[in-house]
């Protein structure tokens, strides 16, 4: 169960004053994205950071990087021991995500971290996150209509909510490329604290650094990945301005292009877990503004080679036809499943296949539909025979995608093992 609120957070973390500085990051899409590029930027520049996102992919604890290397289990299991005796001592009743905030933020003392980069988990207002005090600079990526149940119904209600990490003092950086709904409200934040605001828009080159305009003339990426990479510099000179500004961000900006983000738009080989040699596209897009942006990757660099065929799942709770709708199209084919139970987040489920194979069959024109319940790698060998060495993507919730990568990650262990035999 997902219960907002600053109360618990604040007790656990009340004889821990945290000794390191933070960036912090709010929103619905990208918010991950500019995190990984702001760490790799800082560790890129010799400054020691720590690095907070959710939720995790493979290892619970692969959700926390110091110096752009994952903590190690043993360290995390000792922090997270000591988090959770304190809850039960003083009868805290912390949830999964407190306790893990907590965790990472008594990591990042003891690994001496100079600056924690911070995702907010949900929301940003009531998020455990917000409990950051001594923060560098926030920032607001994409925002969309997400998680109503607990946000608001309205774009306006959730950019508020998640416009709650803005404090007194602390300048901000927002993706000027949000609806003018949510620009307008962050603007009213904005002036009613009266702090220092910067919109940033990768199509204003005037607006950035001459080495960001040259590493998009080099490389050829999405609209979206764009607009991060803008975000994060942008935040980065302010966070460095008011920390170390000797050093030069403008000669960091070109190592932007060695950042991977596992799980986004990416291109894999399943073998051992199947018989296919063609990469396939993985991407954790799991709302109507995150399969758009895959739907139009999809239709750029993969239709022009036939049709898609598709392996899907989602999280109960979505609304599977926006999510699905505007991606899969007629002619394409569709294996759905389930992905398993997540490990530290036991509320969240996976959506019936049977209810997405109702939604996707009335797109006019699909091809094949089958449904495999929780049977991933069945659902992957299906796709992998129908699509024939043609287009496949994996896709509709980062769950999934976990999963794939934990499956894929077991096989290539079982073949080292049977090799060495």
């Amino acid at each position: 169960m997902i219960e907002l609120g600053l109360s618990r957070i604040v007790r656990l973390l009340q004889q821990t004053p945290l000794t390191w500085k933070a960036i912090h990051i709010a929103g619905t899409n990208g918010k991950g994205s500019i995190s990984a590029y702001l760490s790799h930027l800082l560790s890129a520049g010799g400054v020691r950071c720590g690095r907070f996102t959710s939720p995790h992919l493979i290892d619970r604890w692969d959700c926390i990087t110091i110096g752009e290397k994952v903590v190690q289990e043993s360290l995390f299991r000792q922090i997270e021991a000591r988090v959770k005796l304190r809850d039960q001592t003083l009868g805290i009743g912390a949830s999964e995500f407190e306790l893990l905030t907590a965790t990472a933020f008594e990591i990042f003392n003891h690994e001496r971290v100079d600056i924690g980069v911070v995702e907010v988990g949900m929301g940003g207002r009531l998020d455990a996150t917000n409990i950051l005090t001594d923060v560098l600079v926030s920032v607001i990526a994409k925002i969309g209509l997400d998680h109503q149940s607990l946000l608001g119904d309205t774009i306006e209600q959730i950019t508020k909510e998640k416009a709650g990490i803005l404090k007194p003092g602390v300048p901000c950086v927002i993706d000027g490329t949000n609806s003018p709904a949510v620009i307008r409200t962050i603007e009213d934040r904005v002036k009613e604290l009266k702090i220092d605001a910067v919109y940033t828009r990768p199509d204003a080159p005037d607006h950035h650094s001459p080495s960001l305009s040259q590493l998009f003339a080099t490389l050829d990426l999405q609209p979206h990945q764009r607009a991060n990479m803008t975000c994060a510099v942008s935040a980065l000179k302010v966070a460095l301005h008011r920390f170390r500004p000797e050093i030069d961000v403008d000669a960091l900006v070109p190592q932007l292009s060695k950042v991977e983000w596992p799980g986004r738009l990416q291109n894999l080989v399943l073998k051992p877990l199947a018989a296919r040699e063609e990469p396939v596209l993985l991407d954790g897009a799991h709302n109507t503004q995150s399969a758009e942006v895959l739907g139009e990757y999809v239709d750029r660099k993969l239709r022009p080679q036939g049709n898609v065929t598709w392996v899907i799942a989602a999280s109960r709770g979505k609304d599977i036809e926006s999510l699905f709708h505007s991606i899969i199209k007629a002619g394409d084919r569709v294996a759905i499943t389930a992905f398993g139970l997540v490990d530290g987040m036991p509320w969240v489920k996976a959506n019936d296949p049977e209810e997405v194979a109702s939604c996707v069959q009335s797109i006019p024109g699909i091809g094949p539909v089958q449904t495999f319940g929780d049977d991933i790698p069945a659902a992957i060998n299906w796709a992998c025979e129908e699509a024939s060495g043609g287009p496949l993507v994996i896709a509709g919730s980062l769950y999934l995608a976990s999963d794939v990568l934990r499956l894929l990650r077991e096989a290539k262990k079982i073949t080292i093992n049977y090799d060495n035999e």
